[in-house]
This record gives structure tokens, sequence and C-alpha cells, in this order.
């Protein structure tokens, strides 16, 4: 029992898409992670996904209804500003990005054994998250 310093756990990595794990929570996992550009599509199916922004701006995108979609043709884009987090339900297709070149910094929430990409495989896909 020990408080964790975020920002110095974000100082002990570089890399882009590679989360780390800070803490386990009964059957859940505190992530962190640096995001820069766009992602991959995909879904989990059977867990939920907390993403909180630590700095930065996350666009977080969804398939959308054609009611919901953006210009972007059925994508529907929510914003999540720092200091503020979006729950992503299981099933729910979606696709973490950021804009301008800006790395933003993220914390994760999520089931142990959520697979990082979902039933994708992808060069980014990540399959152990190393322990910080």
């Amino acid at each position: 029992m020990k408080a964790i310093n975020i920002k110095e756990k974000f100082s002990k990595f570089s890399k882009n898409w590679h989360p780390h794990q800070v803490a386990i929570v009964d059957d859940m996992q505190v992530i962190l992670a640096k995001l820069k550009g766009e992602f991959v599509w995909h879904s989990h199916d059977n867990e939920d996904e907390l993403f909180q922004v630590i700095k930065g701006t996350l666009y977080m995108q969804f398939r959308a209804s054609s009611d919901e979609a953006d210009s972007e043709g059925g994508i529907k884009t929510e914003v999540v500003n720092e200091g503020e987090f979006i729950v992503v339900p299981k099933g729910v297709e979606h696709n973490p990005t950021t804009k301008n070149n800006e790395e933003v910094h993220v914390l994760l929430f999520e089931k142990l054994n959520t697979a990082h990409t979902g039933n994708i495989q992808h060069e980014r896909t990540q399959t152990e998250y190393p322990k910080i």
C-alpha cells in the first residue's frame, strides 16, 4: 500500500502504443500508455474499457449509425480532454486517435484478460504489458 506517482511512472517509458501496468485491483488492471497518431479499429467482446486522459486530448472514434455520424462518414468522434475520462462499452468498435502530432498520456482501467486489440492482430498489438 503505497502511493503511485503517475507522472513519475510516465517518465519511465517513451514508446507510443505500448501500455505499462502500474497496479492490479481485484481482476482489473491499471495501465498507463502514451498515444500518438491513429491506433487500430477494434472491439472487446466481453470487457469494458475506461480511458482517462492525464495529458493532452484524445479523440475516440466509434462506428456510428447514420444519424450519429459526423462528416467522416460512419464515424462518430468523442473528444476527451485532459482530466476527463470515457468508458467504451464491451462490443463497441472504437479507435483511439490523437491529432496535430500531440502525444497524449492516458490511464486505462480494464480486466486483466482484456486483449490489447481485441480479436484484431496488428503490428501495434501488444501481448504483454511491462510492469512499472
